[in-house]
């Protein structure tokens, strides 16, 4: 038995001494390969992460547009200036950010309203190593105003 072991090391050692490296490719591959792999879901996820924004943005104008087309009516037929209809407003905005499947928060001062939305876009790739939602984030304001006819 112990003849074969020392065979078997003497072959080793002589493998090794000629430069023998089975084995390493294998190692390398496998690192180059999950690099690669990191790098297209970065891509790709984060493509979908810029496209998420982009549609919490369009649902944040929008809820904001309808908000601020909230207006109290007799007011303005009166000849009175523009007002909003506050709770109204706050209430519209905020149903229309519920109808796409977003999550925000909407406030009207005066004649302004401001809505923020929080969407969650899920990943592609990056889910393989644990990231299974990127949170984005956005706002926007619109301004209730008399048009001149």
């Amino acid at each position: 038995m112990k003849r074969r072991v020392r065979a078997h090391l003497a072959q080793v050692r002589a493998r090794m001494a000629a430069g023998d490296d089975r084995g390493q490719v294998t190692a390398f591959v496998v690192g180059v390969f999950a690099a690669l792999w990191l790098f297209a879901g970065i891509v790709v996820d984060g493509g979908l992460a810029l496209a998420g924004k982009a549609r919490a943005l369009d649902v944040a104008q929008e809820a904001a547009r309808i908000g601020a087309q909230q207006l109290d009516v007799g007011r303005l037929r009166r000849g009175g200036d523009v007002r909003l209809v506050r709770d109204k407003a706050a209430a519209a905005a905020r149903a229309h950010v519920a109808s796409t499947g977003d999550s925000g928060t909407a406030s009207v001062k005066g004649d302004v309203v401001t809505v923020r939305v929080t969407h969650h876009q899920r990943t592609q790739i990056l889910q393989l190593i644990g990231l299974r939602t990127l949170t984005v984030h956005a706002s926007g304001t619109a301004h209730a105003q008399r048009a001149t006819p």
